[in-house]
C-alpha cells in the first residue's frame, strides 16, 4: 500500500505504511522487496546537493524542487523557500513563509505542502493552512498571498492568465495570476474517505482536466469556471473501506486529443478530450503521476511495478516487478531512461525497452517521496529530510 493519510473528516487521520500494520501486536502483511542486485552500466554523478530546511518528515507532502532559466527552487514544510544556482547548487536568495509571532515567540510553521511552480518570473507554493503564496523569482518577495478554499496539497498549474489549486475539499478554484483574487471555485465533491493527496489539473484548450476524490474525471472550462463533461473511471467496491478507496489523485496527461487519467482503486482508462467518453480502459491502480511518450505509457500501480503499456488499448509491453512495496516515487524519463526514486533513498535506472535495471543509486537515508524533476542536462530530486541533490547521466 501507499505511503498516504487516509482523511476521516471530523475524526481523525490514519496512515498507512507499507509493511506497518496499524496495531503493534499484529504481524506485517506487505513486506518490502529486498534491494535487487544491479550491475550498473553507468554511473551517475553527483554534481551537487545542499540542504533547504528540514524538508517534510514523516508527512505526506507534494514538495519537489521546480526549475526555470538556470535556478532551481526548493522549498521545506515549515516555510523555507530557496532559489539555488542550476550549475553549483549555491543559494541565490531564501525565504522564509512562517508566520512571525514576535520576538520572544516560536514562528509559526506555514506547513507548505502544495509545489512548486515557476512560470513567468514568479514562483507558486500552497499550504495545509490554505493558503497561496506567489513569490517573485528574482527575490522571494511575496507578490501577493491568498486564502484559498482549503488545503492546497497539489501544486498550483498556471494556465489562461489563473493560477488553479485544487483544495482537500474538493474545490478547484482559478485564482487571478496577477492580483491572486478568486475568479471562480468549482466543487468536486468529495468521498467520506479519502486518500490524502489531490490531483493536479492539466489544461487544453481552454480547459482544466482533473482527478476528483469521488472516482470521477472533470473538465472545467476555464472562463468562466464551469464543468464542461465528469466521467467516472472508478467505481467504489470491496468488502472493506480502504478496498472502496476510489480517488484519482493523479495528474491526467492529455496527448492528441486524448486524455489518460489513473485511479488508486481503478482504472487507467484513455478518455476522448471532448466528450470524455471512455475509449479504453485497463485495471490498473496508482496514485503516482503517469508518462505518456511515444506511443507508450509509463507508471508506478500501487504496489510499486513500474509497466510500460501502449496507449492503443493499453496492452502491457513490460512489467518490472523487482521494487515491489518498496514506496516508490511516480517515474521520470531522463537522457532516455526511466528513473524512480524509492523509500530508502536510492534511484533506479531502467531501460525503456524492456524495463531491465540499467544503474541504482544510492543517494540518502532518509528516503525519497516526491518524483524527480529534469532541469536541462541535470536531474533533481528532494529527500523527506529537505536534502536537494543534482544528478547528471
Amino acid at each position: 500500500m501507499e505511503l498516504r493519510k487516509l482523511l476521516l473528516p471530523g475524526l481523525m487521520s490514519v496512515t498507512l505504511l507499507s509493511g506497518c500494520s496499524w496495531f503493534s501486536g499484529e504481524e506485517d502483511v506487505v513486506k518490502m522487496s529486498p534491494l535487487p542486485t544491479v550491475q550498473n552500466q553507468f554511473e551517475p554523478e553527483k554534481v551537487w546537493s545542499t540542504s533547504v530546511g528540514n524538508g517534510v518528515g514523516d508527512f505526506y507532502s507534494n514538495l519537489h524542487p521546480a526549475w526555470a532559466e538556470n535556478t532551481v527552487y526548493a522549498a521545506d514544510r515549515h516555510g523555507i523557500v530557496k532559489a539555488l544556482n542550476s550549475g553549483d547548487g549555491k543559494e541565490q536568495w531564501k525565504v522564509d513563509l512562517a508566520e512571525k509571532t514576535g520576538f520572544f515567540s516560536s514562528n509559526i510553521p506555514a506547513l507548505l505542502s502544495g509545489g512548486l511552480t515557476v512560470d513567468a518570473g514568479h514562483v507558486y507554493v500552497g499550504s495545509e493552512r490554505g493558503q497561496v503564496y506567489d513569490l517573485n523569482a528574482s527575490d522571494g518577495s511575496v507578490a501577493w498571498q491568498t486564502k484559498a478554499a482549503g488545503e492546497v496539497l497539489s501544486r498550483p498549474v498556471i494556465s489562461d492568465d489563473l493560477v488553479l489549486v485544487h483544495t482537500s475539499n474538493g474545490m478547484l478554484q482559478g485564482l487571478d495570476q496577477t492580483s491572486g483574487s478568486v475568479k471562480w471555485t468549482v466543487n468536486l465533491d468529495v468521498s467520506a474517505l479519502s486518500l490524502r493527496g489531490e490531483s493536479a489539473p492539466s489544461t487544453a484548450f481552454g480547459a482544466a482536466i482533473v482527478g476528483g476524490d469521488n472516482g470521477r474525471v472533470s473538465a472545467v472550462i476555464l472562463n468562466p469556471g464551469q464543468i464542461i463533461w465528469q466521467q467516472r473511471i472508478s467505481q467504489p467496491s470491496g468488502a472493506t473501506e480502504i478496498d472502496r478507496l476510489a480517488d484519482v489523485d493523479t495528474t491526467p496527461v492529455i496527448v492528441n486529443g486524448v486524455v489518460y487519467a489513473l485511479a488508486y482503486n481503478g482504472n487507467l482508462t484513455a478518455l476522448d478530450l471532448r466528450s470524455g467518453q471512455i475509449m479504453w480502459k485497463r485495471e490498473i491502480g496508482s496514485v503516482h503521476d503517469i508518462i505518456v511518450d511515444g506511443g507508450r505509457i509509463y507508471l508506478v500501480d500501487q504496489d510499486d511495478r513500474v509497466i510500460a503499456l501502449n496507449t492503443d488499448g493499453g496492452v502491457t509491453l513490460w512489467c518490472q516487478s523487482d521494487l515491489l512495496h518498496r514506496n516508490l516515487t511516480s517515474p521520470v524519463l531522463y537522457n532516455g531512461y526511466l528513473v524512480v526514486g524509492d523509500v530508502e533513498g536510492y534511484l533506479h535506472w531502467l531501460n525503456t525497452d524492456d524495463g531491465r535495471f540499467v544503474a541504482q543509486q544510492k543517494l540518502d537515508s532518509t528516503g525519497f517521496q516526491t518524483e524527480p524533476v529534469v532541469a536541462s542536462d541535470k536531474l533533481l530530486i528532494q529527500s523527506k529530510d529537505g536534502e536537494v541533490y543534482a544528478i547528471t547521466r
